[in-house]
């Protein structure tokens, strides 16, 4: 049993092969992309995704279940013992097994619409019905496509004669794989030659019957109209499927390896089938005709009955399978007067099988010298020997021939024979590395060239594909040998070489093996050129009337080799027509002898070497005219650019040089503007506008020829030439009138002038821009120099300037004061006399510019006050004026010219009257400071007091220091000495500025008291106690004593001592009362009352207590503490406590931060 393409699927869609064997073993092909389920024993259900085979064993050999799709069907067909399932949609038929959803089926036949039948004469034939399927395969791999595709084939043929048709489909002649020349295979079972026998009985029935006619019966009316079918596919190669009974050859072609046997009956569809005679590249096919149906009328009695319909029959063929094994199926379609009947029922078949095709030729896959590969796929007419036989499509060949060819050919054989032999290869082993050929040889010479030929290397197969390399090296270079040709040619020709110089070759073979080793190496020379002519022939010495002697140098380029011989030539006369060799030999001069007294000759020298013979050079003479020379491109205003051609005559020698002369306008003589060996020239320095003529002559070695015809050119115009100077007429001292001169113009008048003014040479501006020959400046300072120049312009260009031309304006009044600024008080009062600025007002100012005449004086108007008129100065104080007073001030500049003009007016104030000075009195003092107060008014200042004071002190060398000057009227002047008499003055001042100082006042210093003393010490003995004190030294010379007093209990202060002795002893103490102590200093003045000091600080002596004897010592310790004074602390000791505790504390917070907010 054979399954191929088959859709199995449940959830997916899925396109397999279906291979099922005798041995009950099935092996199911998954393809790529697609999956195939399988029940196993236990009920279960597998999905096995490909690409993939998978074997399953059949217990009982039959076919396992098959689940289909839905929309599918399950449809099992037996032909000739064999087999087959299909699963096939319901509405359409899909051979080959492809999923119907890659291609609609045709639309189905409509049994209740009416029957259409168009006119016979715009019928059209019949379109192919099936044609070649796209997309067959869904969306398959290329690679997983099977080789033959599946196809329809639609046959057109007549109408039929008979009620049976037969159709034979064969082999065409014209097959790309032909029979070798053998019978077909005809392999038929016992049941298709039964078949076949009995439709042949029945056409030859039939035959017999009709006669050559027909009875065919029409369609009924309720037959639907045919419907379209679309195009299917193609059958892989030719073959022809021809009507049976000698109707018209079918357009389409069969699939080789296919045979279709069918019997058909109708309407609708065929009644029966059965098979015809099925071969390997052919098959016979027949049906029935279509019968006439029940529903048609009978014809009655005496009528005639219809005639019998014409059928025409259309056969649609289909083919699939590879491997020589092919599966067809067919259906057959009757048409009647355009009318198209059921298909019939479809038909599979499978064809026999044959020998298999003519295989391609072998290729080689590789090879040795002694060995080939070939290789081929599984698919010559000399004498060819069998080397191989097998499965294999790869084999080695060895023991063959080096550079040797040998020819294959390939045939395949399976069991049903072998197939012809495919067409001859030919393949060549490979060859060894070959030997050294022999060296180069020379073939012919040149002066520039070699030609070299070698031979074959010697032993070399004549199929060896060998290449030569030629190197060449060139004798004294050091370059080595170069390869100057590589190829398969035996010859070669070296060109662009040096003449007369020795080259070396050898020659390299190489092939696909390698390179052998060069040549013998071989010397060729290069042929020498012909020299050149002899070179400064001239005449030795002086002529005699009847010989001269001729002298002449060898010739600059001997082409390579050595002179052998020089032959000297005369000619009588200039016109060089016959020649006479008077010389011949190897020397480099002659005398010529055997002349014509007062004759001219020309004599010409040529010489002979290996090379050959040089050029023979006459006598040259000066070169012919020239023709005049032309301007190229259109002439600039100083410069022209010229050409010329060289003369037609260059006199046997070549032009060396030329030479131009020019001629200026106005002038007879020429001057030489070019001499060189150029074809042109550019002449330059000329004037814009002008006429100039030139003309040429050529040069040779025989001198300077005629000159040509004089041509005349004329430059371009040009900017204009400079202006002569300007002329400037000063009208005033600040009006000036500039006028000017037309210059040449040089070939265009003058478009416009531009002139240009200002102060200073190299700064000047353009003013003026116009056509006029004047122009007026306004607006210019007296007595000032002013530069000018000026320009003209036309359509060519922008002239040079004329000469900078420097005039001066007259001189003229003062100009206008300005700057006008009030003298500060300081520079007021630094002058000799002292001014005050409540009745004087003090100006300055800037001289202003005297416009060339020298400023005499000044003149200050005061408006109604008389004009002051002052020096030359500039700065001046007005005095007697008004407190408190506004002026308005101009003033105005003279000189020998006149007065100038007011300057602006601005206006200026006199201060008012400065203050007195108030009562200075002092208020308080002591030893060190002397508080003083003056005038009426609070101590502090307030913000709107206007009056400010100035208190001064005389030092120690009588001058007055500043001590205070502000708005207060109180000071305390500290750091004084004590007992000692100061001197103070007071000023007031506020705007009006100063007033006068005080008369002076003396205050005096106090003497100052003693220093406060320590607490006195005190020591009980017994009933008594001693009280003792510091010292004081003396204070400026006055002796100090001491004042001590003491309190007992809560009474007052008594003076106990006072002297000048440092303690006391106080007797009689009261063993219950508490005592205090206290001392101070007291001051003894000579010439003044004593000055009391300020007590010490108080200590207190407590009574003595009586206790036991066994704390008696601590009582007494106790008491001698309590005794001691109490030491207060210090302002230093003070301070460093509180320093501590805030870093303490500081301490503390930073701790107390870290601890609970940063972590």
């Amino acid at each position: 049993l054979y399954l191929k393409n088959l859709p199995l699927t449940i959830q997916t869609r899925v396109l397999s092969n279906m291979v099922l064997c005798l041995r009950s073993v099935i092996l199911v092909q998954v393809n790529p992309g697609e999956a195939f389920t399988i029940q196993r024993d236990d009920g279960q259900f597998q999905c096995i995704t490909g690409p993939a085979q998978v074997p399953m064993m059949s217990p009982n050999g039959s076919v396992p279940q098959i689940y289909v799709p839905p929309g599918y069907v399950q449809q099992i067909i037996e032909e000739n013992g064999v087999r087959r399932v299909l699963v096939l949609p319901q509405t359409e038929f899909h051979p080959g097994g492809h999923s119907p959803l890659h291609h609609p089926p045709p639309p189905p036949p409509h049994a209740h619409l009416q029957a259409f039948i168009p006119h016979p004469h715009i019928m059209h034939p019949p379109p192919h019905l099936y044609s070649g399927m796209a997309g067959g395969t869904g969306d398959m791999n290329p690679q997983y496509i099977s080789q033959y595709h599946p196809a329809h084939t639609t046959i057109y043929s007549e109408q039929g004669q008979f009620t049976h048709t037969h159709f034979c489909l064969t082999k065409s002649e014209d097959d790309t794989h032909p029979p070798h020349g053998r019978a077909a295979f005809a392999h038929r079972d016992e049941r298709a030659s039964k078949t076949y026998e009995r439709l042949q009985k029945k056409l030859k029935e039939r035959q017999g019957v009709g006669g050559g006619g027909c009875g065919v019966l029409a369609l009924s009316k309720d037959s639907p109209p045919p419907s379209p079918q679309k195009s299917r596919g193609t059958p892989p190669s030719g073959g022809d499927l021809q009507n049976g009974l000698g109707g018209k050859g079918a357009e389409e072609q069969a699939q080789p390896s296919t045979a279709v046997t069918a019997l058909v009956k109708s309407p609708g569809r065929g009644k029966e089938t059965e098979s015809g005679d099925i071969q390997a590249r052919g098959a016979s096919l027949s049906w029935v005709a279509p019968s006439r149906t029940e529903g048609d009328d009978e014809p009655k009695e005496g009528e005639e009955g219809p005639a019998e319909p014409s059928f025409t029959y259309e056969v649609s063929v289909s083919y699939s399978g590879k491997d020589g094994k092919y599966k067809s199926a067919y259906r057959v379609q009757a048409m009647c007067n355009c009318l198209q009947g059921i298909p019939s029922e479809p038909v599979s078949f499978t064809t026999l099988s044959c020998e298999p095709d003519k295989p391609s030729p072998p290729r080689k896959a590789s090879g040795t010298k002694s060995s080939l590969v070939l290789q081929w796929k599984g698919k010559g007419k000399d004498a060819f020997e069998q080397c191989y036989y097998g499965p294999q499509k790869q084999y080695r060949l060895t023991k063959l021939s080096t550079a040797s060819r040998y020819s294959f050919r390939l045939a395949a054989k399976n069991d049903m024979g072998v197939s012809e032999f495919s067409e001859g290869v030919h393949i060549m082993t490979s060859c060894s590395v070959p030997a050294p050929p022999l060296s180069p040889e020379l073939i012919q010479s040149g002066v520039t060239w070699l030609c070299v030929r070698w031979h074959r290397p010697a032993g070399s197969p004549k199929e060896d594909e060998i290449s030569y390399v030629l190197e060449m090296e060139e004798e004294g270079s050091g370059y080595g040998f170069q390869a100057s040709y590589d190829g398969d040619e035996l010859s070669h020709t070296a060109r662009n070489l040096h003449r007369s110089t020795t080259y070396r070759f050898r020659v390299v073979a190489y092939n696909a093996e390698g390179k052998s080793n060069p040549s013998g190496v071989s010397e060729f020379t290069t042929a020498p050129d012909r020299p050149g002519c002899p070179c400064r022939l001239a005449v030795k010495g002086k002529p005699h009337p009847t010989s001269f002697r001729l002298t002449w140098d060898p010739p600059k380029d001997n082409g390579g080799s050595d002179v052998t011989k020089y032959v000297a030539e005369l000619s009588e006369g200039l016109s060089g027509s016959s020649w006479n060799q008077v010389y011949s030999g190897s020397a480099m001069e002659c005398v010529c002898d055997g002349l014509s007294p007062g004759c001219s000759y020309q004599a010409r020298v040529h010489c002979f070497s290996a090379g050959g013979e040089s050029p023979v050079q006459t006598p040259p003479v000066p070169p012919g005219p020239c023709q005049p020379p032309r301007v190229v491109g259109k002439p600039k205003s100083r410069e022209v650019q010229l050409r010329w051609a060289p003369p037609l005559v260059d006199g046997g020698s070549a032009v060396s040089s030329y030479s131009v002369e020019m001629f200026a306008p106005q002038m007879d003589e020429g001057r030489e503007v070019y001499q060189g060996s150029e074809l042109d020239c550019t002449v330059g320095s000329l004037l814009p506008g002008r006429t100039y003529g030139f003309r040429l002559r050529a040069a040779n070695k025989a001198g300077y020829g005629p000159f040509s015809e004089r041509s005349e050119v004329t430059t371009g115009p040009g900017a204009p030439e400079a202006c002569r100077p300007p002329h400037v007429t000063c009208k005033s001292p600040t009006c000036a009138v500039i006028s000017w001169e037309t210059p040449p113009c040089n070939g265009a008048a003058v478009s416009e002038y531009r002139l240009e003014w200002g102060a200073a040479e190299g700064s000047m501006q353009t003013c003026y821009t116009g056509a006029a020959l004047s122009h007026e400046m306004r607006g210019l300072l007296p007595a000032t120099n002013y530069f000018c120049r000026v320009q003209a312009v036309n359509v060519a260009g922008v002239g040079p300037f004329s000469d900078a031309v420097l005039c001066q304006t007259p001189c003229s009044v003062p100009g206008p004061v300005s700057n006008v600024h009030a003298l500060r008080e300081s520079e007021m009062r630094a002058r000799p006399l002292l001014y005050s600025p409540s009745t004087c007002l003090g100006l300055r100012w800037e001289a202003p510019c005297d416009h060339g005449s020298e400023i005499t004086s000044y003149l200050i108007d005061l408006g109604e006050r008389q004009p002051i008129l002052t020096g030359p100065v500039t700065k001046y104080i007005i005095q007697n004026l008004q407190p408190d007073t506004t002026y308005r001030i101009r003033i105005q500049a003279l000189n020998s010219l006149g007065a100038g003009p007011c300057s602006h007016t601005f206006k200026l104030k006199t201060k008012p009257l400065p203050p007195l000075p108030p009562r200075l009195e002092c208020t308080a003092s002591s030893h060190q400071t002397l508080r003083l107060k003056w005038g009426e008014g609070p101590a502090k200042a307030q913000p709107t007091d206007s009056l400010l004071y100035h208190l001064q002190m005389e030092d120690k060398s009588g001058r007055f220091i500043s001590l205070y000057k502000g708005p207060c009227h109180t000071h305390k002047v500290q750091r004084l000495n004590e007992s000692t008499s100061y001197t103070f003055r007071i000023q007031a001042f506020n705007e009006a500025g100063e007033g006068p100082f005080s008369t002076v006042y003396t205050f005096t210093t106090p003497r100052s008291p003693p220093a406060p003393l320590k607490a006195p010490r005190v020591e009980r003995v017994d009933e008594s106690c001693e009280v003792s004190w510091e010292t004081l030294p003396p204070m400026k010379g006055d002796p100090a004593i001491y004042c001590l007093q003491s309190m007992q209990g809560n009474s007052e202060f008594k003076q106990i001592y006072k002297g000048s002795a440092t303690s006391y002893q106080l007797p009689n103490l009261s063993s219950s009362t508490e005592y205090r102590f206290r001392v101070c200093a007291i001051r003894q003045c000579q010439d003044a009352p004593e000055i009391i000091g300020p007590y010490s600080s108080t200590i207190i002596l407590l009574p003595p207590r009586v206790d036991s004897p066994g704390v008696s010592g601590t009582t007494g310790s106790k008491a001698a503490e309590a005794q001691k004074p109490k030491r207060s602390m210090t302002d230093e000791q003070f301070s460093f406590l509180i320093i501590a505790l805030l870093a303490v504390t500081s301490i503390l917070i930073a701790v107390a931060i870290q601890y609970f907010v940063i972590e």
